[in-house]
């Protein structure tokens, strides 16, 4: 298979260089997450393993489009149906609580999504630990807060769409309701979107 080159590097490293994301530049790249999982979602694919090292930007510009990669841990659901998964497949830092359980859906990438937006406005994940048992067991519990310093500039806007991604999946958005969200709609410009983030090739991919 061949692939086009990003020699941008991951948006781990990106975030790591800039320690923490503006909130303009973090719904910029939130935005394009967000379609690219709209756009897998639409054609019945769960990623399962979303994180910061599974984006990468196509250049090293500071304005560079990202392209979503690592379909390792991916499942194609079945056509017409929300499919129930049970296989526990996905990173500690970013796994759904229901993703642990072994009983889940397409909305456990949407969490996971959660966990993104909220590192690239800090700097440091939702849920932490000294271990992945640690970091497991406060997953499990759901439970975090916006309690550092790096979060006194956030807008409400922002904590409202991430309390709105971690959360029970009942309650969670969708990948287009996310995009419609307030915040993502009024910081970031209307544009094609096949100019911000190409279709994925996904019957090559099958």
């Amino acid at each position: 298979m061949v692939t086009e080159i990003c020699a941008g590097g991951e948006l781990f490293d990106r975030i790591v260089a800039e320690e923490f994301f503006t909130e303009p530049m973090a719904a910029r790249t939130f935005r394009q997450i967000l379609m690219a999982l709209n756009y897998c979602h639409s054609e019945n694919i769960v990623h399962r393993d979303l994180k910061p090292e599974n984006f990468l930007f196509q250049s090293k510009d500071a304005n560079s489009d990202l392209q979503i990669i690592d379909f390792g841990l991916s499942k194609i659901m079945a056509t017409g149906k929300l499919q129930r998964m049970k296989t526990r497949a996905g990173t500690p830092y970013s796994i759904s609580p229901e993703v642990l359980m072994g009983n889940y859906d397409v909305s456990c990438d949407m969490w996971s999504a959660g966990c993104m937006l909220y590192i690239l406005l800090c700097g440091y994940p939702p849920f932490y630990g000294d271990d992945n048992k640690e970091i497991l067991e406060m997953v499990q519990k759901g439970i975090f807060d916006f309690d550092g310093e790096e979060w006194d500039e956030v807008s409400s806007e922002a904590k409202d769409l991430i309390k709105k991604l971690i959360c029970k999946p009942e309650r969670r958005l969708t990948a287009q309701e996310a995009l419609n969200h307030k915040w993502v709609k009024n910081l970031t410009k209307k544009k094609q979107d096949d100019k911000i983030l190409r279709k994925l090739n996904i019957g090559n991919m099958k």
